[in-house]
């Protein structure tokens, strides 16, 4: 399957929905798209509507909606600790969850309803069947916690809401280019590596395992080893996880050499770094030291290796001093 849009706000999503429901299948097929979704903020008032609509253009309509959930219990109401609700999308997989997910929201409605209509992790526990949950926007449970810090916390609740939905709860990644959305997704790749949770559009749980090519035999030396340690912990920082391990492979004996990124390896990495920081800030570059492998480097045309083998200008003037004499 391809692409599939699984949280949208229509007309129904007040003064937050740009889509509207009468449109809204016809972009979706000219797009190429086979599904959509719809998540209204708290209401199930546009259901019907999009249902007749996607079938009318052969899309197949995904019926959700994106709910608030009660800090506290859906009958708590004091402003000062439940004036604000969280949002969580839920998903209909089939008639048990259309059912469930009418009940709820009709109960934030009548039994719920400050402010906005809430539900809570009662009503989560009891009608989760047939639903797909996802972790939603910034305003969900877990970017709210990860923004303010407590990554613990957000992990905890993401261990919860997998307890009630099973593998049917998703980690949303969101890309607008919003500051925060940019450091909640370092976050929550960091969540989907420590728990298994998936993400939203990924199957599986991937563990990166970089892999260095070379077109020779194994070296004497360690530079390989330390240059596939050094790319390992940069991949490190950008996709927040740890890699324990990856591999050099040799062109001339075709064969894998696997590495493991040890404490003292990643140390001395570290310190060639500061070496080499320290030599930026000085203004000046070490001095060449030509071998058989120069031919072959990338950077034969920067570093120029024969010009080492000529002599130095005082070597130069020196032997034509002598020479005039």
């Amino acid at each position: 399957m391809g692409f599939v849009h699984l949280h949208v706000h229509t007309e129904y999503s007040l003064l937050d929905g740009a889509c509207r429901i009468r449109d809204l299948p016809k972009l979706v097929k000219e797009l190429g798209q086979t599904a959509c979704a719809i998540t209204d903020h708290g209401v199930m008032y546009g259901a019907v509507d999009f249902y007749r609509a996607c079938k009318a253009e052969g899309i197949h309509p995904i019926i959700g909606c994106e709910v608030y959930v009660a800090r506290r219990t859906r009958f708590d109401k004091q402003h000062e600790f439940d004036a604000e609700s969280r949002h969580l999308v839920l998903l209909c997989k089939n008639e048990t969850g259309y059912r469930n997910l009418s009940y709820m929201v009709s109960q934030a409605y009548i039994e719920g309803f400050y402010i906005k209509p809430r539900i809570d992790m009662e009503l989560l526990r009891a009608h989760s069947d047939g639903l797909i949950a996802l972790s939603a926007c910034l305003a969900g449970e877990i970017p709210k916690r990860l923004m303010n810090g407590d990554y613990n916390g957000a992990k905890a609740y993401a261990l919860e809401m997998r307890g009630i939905f099973g593998e049917d709860f998703y980690l949303e990644l969101q890309d607008h280019g919003i500051a925060e959305q940019t450091e909640v997704n370092r976050q929550l790749l960091r969540l989907h590596g420590e728990t298994g949770i998936p993400l939203k559009g990924r199957e599986g749980l991937w563990q990166p395992y970089p892999v260095e090519y070379k077109r020779g035999k194994p070296k004497e030396g360690t530079e390989d080893t330390l240059q596939l340690c050094g790319q390992a912990m940069c991949l490190e920082e950008m996709l927040c996880c740890e890699i324990p391990r990856g591999a050099l492979y040799y062109g001339e004996p075709r064969r894998r050499t696997e590495v493991d990124f040890t404490p003292e390896l990643r140390q001395e990495v570290r310190a060639l770094l500061e070496e080499m920081h320290a030599l930026y800030a000085r203004g000046s570059t070490p001095k060449v030291k030509p071998t058989k492998g120069c031919n072959a480097c990338s950077l034969k045309g920067l570093c120029l290796p024969k010009l080492m083998r000529s002599k130095s200008v005082s070597a130069y003037l020196r032997g034509a001093m002598e020479g005039e004499q």
